[in-house]
């Protein structure tokens, strides 16, 4: 039973960052640690990543978040663990890593076209997607053609947050939100099957897919060795975990049918439950987490990673500014909105419309400052969340109003940029980790502290802020939005010939 006293371990892993965060019962954040690892490019279009860097990181933030929260690890009554969607983890018979392949890596793009030409048709009706560049199995079938030594080394196919319960634990587990989210399940019965994986071309790999169980179900217990190296109590359940869209969407509030949820991060994220899956081609993905639980998705690398770039690239190259973010946020604040700003795609790692789309700011003027310019980024990542919601909401899919999440939702001024130019009040929560809490939230529901996933919300999940929209931005943004896309239009065919 729970107690005062009692704690639930979230660990939150992006494409680079690894993120420890400590809850107690009522989800009021104790103690965070975060560490960043380091993405290789060994050539174009590959964005890969050390597995034993990752596990040395998470067991780093592990012991880092108990050392700065003062507790016995025997408080810790679970640990949920939640990890980027698709890329490509493969680790050998010995548990030793083989290749780590992130999800904005692009190497199969010509391999991904090639399968939807082909099998794209038959493929959707089973998995509820068509073959994209950085889905898993597009990306064994990359390797198995085009590395045949790491192929015939690997054993078992995980995803990122699959290969965190593996080192916890030991043993060799995934769940249902992330294989249906990658592509790799039936659906709506979220059961692996041997028709699909021969459409991939990946028959004999079926061998290969890890033991599949329920998100909230566990995947065992931490190790002898992992409580040594990472001061947790030995024998401490962790559950299977999520998608990071899942965790990060019921951290933010939501979770029944009807709710939406916006995530502004490294990825675009735009999804709404349902208790039964859209069936529709121009839909991205639907990922299931339990029963008559499905999330309709609709994604790309289109968000706030442009952003990150901005500041990478221009504001911490000088090292002048100690807060980097709020520098950008006081520049987007200082402008006032007009028609003539400037437009920018927010394409940096191309587009699901096409691997060759490029970002770029266009209409720029000699009056234009850095804050423009910083506006313009601003707007057109919402733009492009605003198209991915014109798909969800042509298949049938309604909603009211959307959860804020993300690192985008940190901001004191994109949140109503969001709200004004999708047209729905938007709520932020309290929350600043809201994948690590979803997957808490998770842990809590797998050892029965909470009976489901609403009460854990109801429990642990506290709004900050409510956005709503300014009918009278409504012209201002519906003007520049048909702007954005007719350039859209009118730069395709030279992004396709360059």
């Amino acid at each position: 039973m729970a107690k005062a006293g009692d704690y639930l371990l979230g660990l939150d892993a992006g494409n680079t960052v690894i993120k420890a965060v400590l809850f107690d019962l009522s989800g009021r954040q104790i103690a965070l640690s975060v560490l960043d690892g380091k993405s290789s490019l060994p050539a174009p279009g590959h964005v890969e990543r050390d597995l034993n860097e990752l596990w040395s990181n998470a067991r780093h933030a592990i012991r880092d978040c108990i050392a700065k929260a003062g507790i016995a690890p025997e408080q810790i009554r679970a640990i949920g663990c939640a990890g980027h969607g698709n890329g490509l983890y493969l680790v050998d018979a010995a548990g030793d890593p083989v290749v780590g392949i992130q999800s904005l890596d692009t190497r199969a793009a010509d391999l991904a076209r090639e399968l939807d030409t082909q099998v794209g048709a038959a493929l959707h009706p089973i998995c509820l997607q068509r073959p994209w560049p950085s889905q898993t199995p597009v990306l064994l079938a990359w390797i198995k053609r085009h590395r045949p030594d790491l192929y015939a080394r690997a054993a078992t196919v995980m995803l990122c947050k699959d290969y965190l319960t593996f080192r916890l634990t030991g043993n060799r587990r995934s769940e249902i939100s992330d294989m249906s989210g990658c592509g790799l399940l039936r659906m709506p019965e979220c059961t692996y099957d041997s028709d699909l994986m021969a459409l991939y071309g990946l028959q004999e790999a079926q061998a290969l897919l890890p033991e599949l169980i329920d998100p909230v179900d566990l995947v065992g217990s931490v190790s002898a060795e992992t409580a040594a190296a990472t001061g947790l109590m030995e024998g401490t359940p962790v559950i299977a975990g999520y998608f990071d869209v899942v965790s990060s969407a019921m951290g933010s509030g939501v979770v029944r049918s009807g709710e939406a949820s916006v995530i502004v991060g490294t990825w675009n994220i735009n999804q709404v439950f349902s208790a039964a899956p859209v069936q529709n081609e121009n839909v991205f993905m639907v990922a299931g987490f339990g029963k008559e639980r499905f999330l309709n998705i609709e994604s790309s690398a289109t968000s706030a990673a442009n952003l990150e770039w901005y500041v990478r690239e221009f504001i911490e190259r000088g090292g002048h500014q100690d807060d980097p973010f709020g520098y950008c946020n006081a520049k987007v604040s200082e402008v006032s909105p007009s028609r003539d700003d400037p437009i920018f795609h927010p394409f940096l790692h191309g587009s699901r419309q096409g691997a060759e789309f490029r970002a770029g700011f266009y209409g720029v003027a000699g009056w234009h400052g850095e804050g423009h310019l910083l506006r313009a980024l601003f707007e057109g990542v919402m733009f492009e969340h605003r198209r991915h919601i014109e798909v969800l909401r042509a298949a049938g899919v309604r909603f009211e109003q959307a959860a804020l999440s993300g690192g985008g939702a940190r901001s004191p001024v994109w949140p109503q940029i969001f709200a004004d130019g999708l047209g729905v009040p938007v709520r932020v929560a309290e929350a600043q980790e809201t994948g690590a809490l979803g997957a808490a939230i998770g842990a809590g529901v797998g050892v029965g502290i909470v009976p489901d996933y609403e009460a854990g919300i109801i429990a642990m999940v506290r709004p900050r802020a409510e956005f709503f929209p300014d009918p009278a931005m409504a012209e201002h943004y519906d003007t520049r939005y048909r702007r954005y896309l007719a350039l859209r239009d009118a730069l395709a065919p030279i992004w396709a010939n360059s």
